[in-house]
């Protein structure tokens, strides 16, 4: 078998660590364990599976995609195993170890300013797809606006926990950028069980929050945040709002937070959108009286974050905690 025949079919892992209420359990999916080491190693497979079928990718093409870089990890990966050239543009913020990784796959990696602006030309996505069209014979995943993104979760990480659990699963809680977890898996889960509870959480600085609570996109809203993989400054037609209950803010220091607890405590060292998405677990579960079951995603591992997160150099240049774990405080 090659490396790609191991994506998918990741282990729940229980969370015991944190204060909830009791017979409330929180379950993570360990999606780091995929082979390109994260969740979008998912969908990524899913698009091009579904290209090549098409006949919309020819051999020998390139692949032309934004990425925070989990998705650019795994279009390297496929692109490697299957003769593709990979061409991936993606904000500065992006660690250095997630950009080193792309390029010792072989792929281009194009850095683009995070200050720039939506439909701005040094946009990381406009800066795609400008490639995308002066590359002949290239393929873009498209995967903010694609449909067959929610629908690879539909179709595999949904039916994954519901096998796993059943009618227990009580609440989905996840991060969003593109929307392709959070719309694809509630949307299989609800399918099963319409009163399993699905909650979005959505980092501060991000457009999803305001949108869902009041139908407004406000540009003044949009500002820089550290936690790489989470919220947009604009709309991507993937994130299905009509399979989400609530939609619940988070900071950068909730997140990195979470992920020293997760490390120290729980022996998992992920990256930031696992700690805002175990934070916002912690929210959800302590909002309910058991039996039940909190379920969320740990999309990628802390390794591709060393520099960063788990870095107390960098911590302290950027104003957050890195001595003693705060208290995870409610917020509900």
């Amino acid at each position: 078998m090659d490396i790609q025949s191991f994506i998918g079919k990741t282990p729940l892992v229980e969370l015991k660590t944190f204060d909830v209420p009791a017979d409330v359990r929180i379950l993570a999916k360990a999606e780091f364990m995929n082979p390109g080491g994260s969740i979008k190693d998912r969908i990524v497979r899913y698009i091009v599976d579904d290209a090549e079928r098409r006949g919309l990718i020819a051999p020998g093409a390139t692949i032309v995609e934004n990425t925070s870089g989990n998705t650019g990890a795994a279009i390297a990966m496929l692109a490697a195993t299957r003769g593709y050239r990979a061409v991936l543009t993606m904000p500065d913020k992006v660690s250095k170890e997630k950009q080193d990784a792309l390029r010792a796959m072989g792929a281009e990696v194009v850095v683009c300013p995070t200050s720039a602006l939506p439909d701005t030309p040094d946009h990381y996505v406009t800066r795609a797809r400008t490639l995308h069209a002066a590359t002949p014979g290239s393929f873009m995943l498209n995967q903010y606006d694609n449909p067959l993104n929610a629908e690879a979760h539909f179709r595999s990480t949904g039916p994954e926990i519901w096998d796993a659990l059943g009618d227990a699963v009580t609440a989905f809680v996840a991060s969003g950028s593109t929307g392709g977890t959070i719309s694809g898996t509630s949307r299989y889960l609800k399918q099963r069980k319409p009163d399993v509870r699905s909650v979005l959480l959505d980092p501060v600085g991000s457009v999803y929050h305001r949108y869902f609570h009041e139908g407004v996109v406000d540009p003044g809203q949009i500002a820089p945040y550290f936690v790489e993989g989470a919220g947009e400054d604009h709309l991507a037609r993937c994130m299905d709002f009509s399979t989400i209950d609530e939609v619940l803010r988070f900071s950068d220091a909730d997140a990195f937070a979470t992920c020293r607890h997760l490390a120290r405590r729980e022996g998992l060292v992920c990256g930031g959108t696992a700690g805002a998405n175990v934070w916002g677990a912690v929210q959800v579960a302590r909002s309910l009286s058991g039996p039940a079951t909190v379920v969320t995603v740990l999309p990628d591992s802390g390794g591709k974050y060393l520099s960063k997160i788990y870095n107390a150099d960098w911590l302290t240049r950027n104003g957050f905690e890195t001595g003693e774990i705060r208290a995870l405080e409610p917020t509900l």
